[in-house]
């Protein structure tokens, strides 16, 4: 009879231990601090800039931005578009922001041909609340609407490798570009590169309709490196690019 009770005694000790193991567990799961990935990017004759990402807000800029990052994408890309008390712009692969990365800078054995994401924003059906405040990096993306309202969409989801970080708080993109990292170290070199010359893009006599956002010595950026803490965020889920030129020629120069 002792031994049968010390037997049970034990069993419900194990169990208790079996089940307070598991509920620990999930309390651990629960309550554990994820950190969000951190960017590092290198930027020659400026200083280091650190941008802490969001995956919960934009899981698909995220994602390809790191992709893009370490495997060495953006080493060697310039700032190829500066705008005072606006934003600093990066990540064309020309330099000049004619071209973005392919599928191949993306993943391996991807082609070699021009992709874009889903833009993560209100106007897009996706609920991003991140404001454009001062330090704020956000997708680049094209207007296609101001050829034809009837090309949001195509607008909306032209993104793919160029960024841009806000110098000032600029309200008119909410809800209608991708936010997704905030600058936490180095909003100083961000200024600093805010001050370099810059010229009209076209090398052109500068208008009272061109940007003069074109800089004369483009800074550089050296390496971006991301650490996620362990955390794979996989790929992108690309999407085909909308050919502006196909769609113009239908458009607008048939029967001419």
């Amino acid at each position: 009879m002792k031994k049968t009770m010390i037997i049970w005694v034990l069993v419900c000790l194990l169990l208790i231990a079996l089940i307070g193991g598991i509920a620990y567990g999930y309390y651990r799961k629960a309550t554990m601090e994820v950190k969000n990935p951190i960017a590092t990017m290198e930027v020659e004759n400026f200083g280091t800039i650190k941008i802490e990402l969001y995956p919960d807000k934009a899981p698909q800029a995220v994602a390809n931005f790191i992709a893009l990052a370490n495997r060495g994408y953006y080493n060697g890309n310039k700032y190829h578009r500066i705008v005072k008390d606006f934003m600093i712009q990066a990540g064309s692969k020309d330099g000049t922001g004619a071209q973005t990365a392919t599928l191949a800078d993306l993943k391996e054995g991807g082609e070699d041909k021009e992709y874009t994401i889903k833009g993560e924003f209100i106007a897009n059906g996706v609920e991003n609340n991140v404001k454009f405040t001062e330090g704020v990096v956000g997708v680049e993306r094209a207007d296609y609407s101001q050829y034809s309202s009837e090309l949001l969409d195509e607008s909306y989801n032209s993104g793919s490798s160029e960024f841009f970080i806000m110098t000032k708080e600029n309200s008119n993109l909410n809800g209608l570009y991708t936010p997704f990292g905030k600058v936490i170290e180095g909003l100083d070199v961000v200024h600093k590169i805010e001050e370099v010359e810059v010229k009209a893009a076209d090398d052109s006599e500068e208008s009272s309709s061109s940007e003069v956002s074109t800089p004369v010595n483009p800074p550089v950026i050296t390496s971006i490196s991301v650490e996620t803490n362990g955390i794979d965020y996989g790929l992108p889920d690309t999407l085909e690019p909308f050919d502006y030129t196909s769609w113009f020629m239908k458009n607008y120069t048939a029967g001419q």
